[in-house]
């Protein structure tokens, strides 16, 4: 009975609590609401919820898809991802930065010769190479010092600096060098203010009388290779080899010439081809129409071979004195070089 009695206390107490709501004002209570209470009245803690964040890059805008594709797999996240730059182009474009923010004294390793200068020199003429090189858009390596190196022999560079800095131009005995490195490094101003002046001006020249005779560096070339066969066919120390050398296509010697009216020897096509021939020579120049004589040309390939390193000496030992046609004979000057290889 009291088992009964207790069980009835139990659901009236039930009841009762039932009848503080009216039943006109009862509304179904959610699940997530009636579980909330279940948990308050049994005092126990509420689960933390489960939040996903989802971090994207500065100045992107959020999207729906953002939180679906913060689940893909880590292998196809990285796929996705754009490749970074390299080490080598980030420490490139700090270099070049450096060099366009401006250092503006600047400290060169040229072929492990030793500069300081101030960038504005380097950059005094635009279309040059050192102002391209200096101007932030090119890589320039360094050596272990941190100096900007540059691969050329820095004998001259010195004369470089200084034309740059104020103009100056280097001694006569070092202009041919120094204008080598002005074409090298592309200074424009410094070519031409060389050019101008001795020895480069008298070099001008004689080009212009070696461009009348366009064969002229096929047959220096012919000189030496006969000349280096014959000295290791006979063992010897030095060659010798007969090259004509004439000005005119006459058959006369300069000495000659007074005995006719003119200074050329006019003849019809026909006739001309009575006087062509081949001289029994190694090599032949002319002819040419030039004030230059033989003899100008006879110092112009000695002087070049000796540019060469070659010593040769020369000597006229007569003439070709073949005959052509009626009194004709061929007066072509012969001369006997004599190239010395130690």
């Amino acid at each position: 009975m009291q088992q009964n009695g207790s069980s009835g206390s139990n659901g009236s107490e039930g009841c009762s609590g039932r009848e503080r709501q009216p039943l006109s004002s009862f509304s179904p209570i959610p699940a997530a609401t009636t579980r909330v209470r279940r948990f308050i009245q049994e005092r126990r803690t509420l689960p933390l919820p489960k939040v996903m964040v989802v971090f994207s890059a500065a100045g992107e805008t959020d999207k729906p898809s953002d939180a679906v594709s913060s689940s893909v797999p880590a292998e196809e996240e990285g796929a996705r991802k754009p490749a970074s730059p390299s080490p080598t182009k980030t420490l490139r474009s700090s270099l070049n930065s450096q060099v366009q923010e401006g250092q503006e004294v600047i400290s060169l390793n040229v072929g492990g010769t030793y500069f300081t200068t101030r960038l504005s020199t380097l950059r005094r003429y635009e279309d040059t190479m050192l102002a391209a090189m200096f101007s932030g858009r090119h890589y320039i390596p360094r050596d272990t010092e941190g100096r900007y190196f540059i691969d050329r022999d820095g004998t001259y560079f010195a004369d470089v600096l200084n034309f740059l800095r104020e103009g100056e131009l280097p001694h006569r005995d070092r202009v041919q060098a120094v204008h080598r490195e002005a074409q090298y490094y592309s200074i424009g101003p410094l070519m031409d203010s060389l050019e101008d002046i001795q020895p480069l001006t008298g070099e001008k020249v004689r080009q212009a009388f070696l461009d009348l005779l366009p064969y002229y560096k096929d047959n220096l070339e012919r000189i030496v290779e006969i000349a280096k066969l014959r000295a290791m066919q006979k063992k010897a120390r030095f060659a010798k080899l007969k090259i004509c050398v004439y000005k005119e296509e006459m058959p006369i010697t300069p000495y000659e010439r007074p005995l006719f009216n003119s200074l050329r020897f006019e003849r019809s096509d026909s006739e001309a081809k009575l006087f062509e021939h081949h001289c029994e020579v190694d090599v032949s120049f002319g002819p040419w129409e030039a004030v230059a004589d033989v003899y100008d040309l006879l110092h112009c390939i000695v002087s070049d071979l000796a540019e060469r390193g070659i010593a040769a000496e020369q000597q006229c030992i007569g003439v070709c004195d073949k005959h052509l046609i009626n009194h004709y004979y061929c007066k072509r000057p012969i001369y006997e070089f004599k190239i010395t290889w130690w």
